[in-house]
């Protein structure tokens, strides 16, 4: 069971720039495409749609559209999203506490 939630949390955070998206909407909340454009500048427009979307599917990110030329959408973490949070600080606690190379097993 352990490992079945494992792997669909797996899933639905895979792909090269899914965490930094979320790590963005952390740390602002609210972006503006071109905004997350401008933060992640290693992506390409296509993947960054792509890989929004995916997070929208899984209710991870939210979307907003707003009704005005040129169109302005906006992305933030959903209530679930930001739950996440907490997990995250511990796995980033828990890179930083890497051993140096030498110590390692």
């Amino acid at each position: 069971m352990a490992a079945s939630g494992v792997e669909t949390a797996f899933r639905m955070l895979e792909g090269r720039w899914k965490m930094i998206i979320i790590f963005h909407l952390f740390d602002r909340s609210v972006l503006r495409f071109s905004e997350l454009e401008r933060a992640i500048p290693g992506v390409s427009q296509k993947m960054l749609i792509q890989q929004l979307r995916e997070l929208e599917r899984d209710g991870v990110v939210a979307r907003r559209i707003y009704p005005q030329v040129p169109p302005k959408v906006e992305y933030r973490l959903t209530e679930w999203g930001r739950a996440m949070c907490p997990a995250l600080d511990s796995l980033l606690e828990w890179a930083a506490a890497r051993p140096p190379a030498a110590t390692r097993d």
